[in-house]
């Protein structure tokens, strides 16, 4: 199951839609959903988890608590969306775009993909296009 909660008053539009297309993902991924919850919040919320969790003092568009076990995908994602309407600003896309691929992004996290050398980034970002690709048929 996908859940999303807010800290901050967000609203995500399309709600059924973003499951269909996470879930299905995870599908694609040769794994199973468990629990995956989606938490909204500020820049200033996110930055306290940031210090508080993973002793990081600065911003970040989300952070992913994964609790997967085997191929059972569950996890908490963390998501600023300050900080996700910042960065379409910057990349130069519409805000809902930056939100699949952060919505994305946090699920391939906790399947597994890391971004943290750039041969590791490259494979994120490839694997994020194709899934934000897919986005459109559902």
């Amino acid at each position: 199951m996908i859940h999303y909660f807010s800290q901050n008053k967000f609203n995500l539009k399309e709600k059924l839609r973003r499951k269909k297309w996470l879930k299905s993902t995870v599908e694609n991924e040769k794994t199973k959903l468990g629990e995956i919850n989606y938490i909204f919040c500020s820049d200033e919320q996110l930055l306290e988890i940031n210090k508080q969790y993973l002793q990081h003092d600065f911003y970040t568009d989300i952070i992913t608590f994964d609790y997967r076990e085997n191929d059972l995908i569950s996890g908490d994602i963390f998501i600023s969306t300050d900080r996700v309407k910042e960065n379409a600003e910057i990349n130069q896309v519409d805000f809902e775009e930056e939100m699949n691929r952060v919505l994305v992004h946090g699920i391939l996290h906790i399947i597994g993909y890391k971004d943290k050398t750039d041969e590791d980034s490259k494979l994120m970002r490839k694997k994020e296009n194709y899934y934000l690709s897919n986005f459109k048929t559902f």
